[in-house]
């Protein structure tokens, strides 16, 4: 197992809340929900950091958590840590070519481990498709109390689709004003297609300015803006 420090922000207050809100409301779906995949209609929406930040509220409350980063043709994650420590990752173990022992690391946050993507690979969706991903996840409802899976924006592409089929539950992150209903809407469809279930949408990059009340009251005291962090 590789061993990792991550590169993450310190987190607002309210973000910090914010996570914690969103973990227990994910809790509330019930005992069966333990693997949950994430995904966005485009990139740049910020769930990557969502899953981020989740993965780690989750490792927090006392649960050992795995965070898989299985968008692999685009990985945001990567960004988490020093350029070329981490040697193998999800396509290394897809293709044969690493156990998951090896693909997983051990970051410097309590509790929390991590799969980062790898090298890109020419065959993203048959990959995520085959045998060794649903072994990956029946490994992982075995070992971890809670898995984590950040996934390519399913507006673009259809690995998370494949994805889903082994989840218990999905979530769409949303980026405040920079996605049409109509593009959320046929984007629900699709996922739910996969048979998952769907847990909820995300809001994200809200500006709290906008509303009268909200805006004033936890903007004087927070800033304006619910999650600062974005996609690269």
């Amino acid at each position: 197992m590789q061993n990792i420090v991550l590169k993450s922000e310190e987190l607002d207050y309210r973000t910090k809340e914010a996570f914690k809100t969103l973990r227990t409301n994910i809790d509330l779906s019930g005992d069966s929900v333990k693997v949950i995949c994430l995904t966005s209609c485009m990139p740049n929406e910020g769930k990557s950091s969502v899953a981020f930040n989740l993965a780690t509220a989750y490792a927090q409350d006392g649960k050992k958590t795995l965070l898989i980063d299985a968008d692999l043709r685009k990985s945001v994650m990567k960004f988490k840590v020093q350029e070329g420590l981490v040697k193998t990752g999800l396509t290394n173990f897809l293709a044969g070519k690493a156990t998951l022992d090896e693909a997983i690391c051990a970051t410097d946050i309590e509790r929390l481990y991590t799969i980062f993507a790898g090298p890109v690979p020419p065959n993203p969706s048959e990959l995520l498709g085959n045998s060794r991903f649903s072994k990956l996840i029946e490994i992982a409802r075995e070992t971890f109390d809670m898995v984590i899976i950040d996934t390519p924006p399913l507006g673009s592409v259809i690995d998370t689709a494949v994805i889903a089929k082994n989840c218990d539950g999905a979530a769409l992150v949303i980026a405040q004003k920079q996605i049409s209903r109509r593009f959320i809407v046929r984007v629900k469809s699709q996922l739910e297609t996969t048979g998952c279930r769907i847990l909820g949408c995300i809001l994200n990059k809200v500006d709290l300015s906008d509303n009268a009340y909200y805006g004033k009251y936890y903007g004087k005291y927070y800033g304006n803006y619910g999650n600062e962090e974005t996609e690269r």
